[in-house]
């Protein structure tokens, strides 16, 4: 009877270890393979990395260089998001010199500061980008603002211990020192998600403005999301698509599950396709870690 008895008993030891065992191999998913050159994920809420692949690497980052630039404005102190902002002629010449994403805004239009960070998240528009750093930069002429405002972007990256980033850009159109690496534009944009109108912002799919005429009229304005991961992912809550010759295809990517945020960046994917399906990887990589 004992032997029957201890036989039982190690039977079910072996079965007990040999569940624990699979669930212990379950827990931990396999490290996904992306196509992109470079990618990053961290939990937000812990800072704690999940993945990279070349992480450090600089590469040109394309618009998601916006980020920053909203970061910096919503940094101004005593900030009035409902100031207005004329559109001057300056903002569309560039957009037509530069064959840049735009917010469409019309020159004479008197658009709110709030207005002008939709036009530069949604739409990614160059436009937006160029109002918003002549208005927050300082000096003289619109050259030195824009100068002073770019150099405000590159002291927040400082500030924030960002060794692999630079800006010589507003808006990601690049004079060939704008860069910075998965890692880097992962933490600049976890930063900016603490701010609630960053994150209002970025979450939004579509939004219908009433911006002010030159005549004293009104205008309503319609600006989409380029970001599809939106409506593509459950939970999906931003951040900020990028793309250019130079930058191919980027995505600062955040989502929440669960309680669980998981952020990150891809840099550099070939096309549309291959950065929809990085992404997604790497989200639900971070979620199941």
């Amino acid at each position: 009877m004992r032997r029957a008895v201890t036989i039982v008993v190690t039977t079910s030891a072996v079965l007990a270890g040999g569940s624990f065992a699979s669930q212990a191999q379950a827990a931990t998913p396999p490290t996904p393979s992306i196509t992109a050159p470079g990618g990053f994920v961290m939990n937000n809420g812990t800072g704690a990395t999940l993945f990279g692949k070349a992480a450090d690497t600089r590469r040109p980052t394309g618009s998601t260089t916006k980020i920053m630039t909203a970061k910096v404005v919503l940094a101004q102190r005593g900030l009035n998001l409902d100031a207005k902002v004329t559109i001057d002629k300056a903002y569309s010449d560039y957009i037509v010199a530069k064959n840049a994403s735009s917010a469409r805004l019309i020159v004479g239009d008197k658009v709110t500061v709030r207005q002008l960070l939709y036009g530069l998240m949604l739409p990614s528009g160059c436009d937006a980008a160029y109002a918003l750093a002549d208005k927050f930069g300082t000096g003289s002429t619109r050259a030195a603002r824009v100068k002073s405002f770019i150099g405000k972007m590159n002291d927040e990256a400082r500030r924030m211990g960002l060794r692999n980033t630079h800006f010589d850009s507003f808006d990601g159109i690049s004079n060939g020192a704008n860069y910075s690496t998965p890692r880097d534009l992962t933490k600049i944009a976890s930063s900016a998600m603490q701010n609630s109108t960053f994150r209002s912002i970025v979450k939004t799919r579509s939004t219908t403005q009433k911006v002010t005429t030159r005549t004293g009229g009104y205008r309503n304005m319609a600006w989409t999301n380029t970001n599809k991961l939106l409506s593509t992912y459950s939970g999906a809550i931003g951040v900020k698509t990028g793309s250019g010759q130079q930058a191919k295809y980027c995505l600062v990517f955040a989502a929440t599950r669960n309680n669980k945020t998981v952020i990150g960046t891809v840099l550099a994917a070939q096309n549309e396709t291959n950065r929809a399906s990085d992404v997604k990887k790497l989200l639900d990589y971070g979620f199941a870690r």
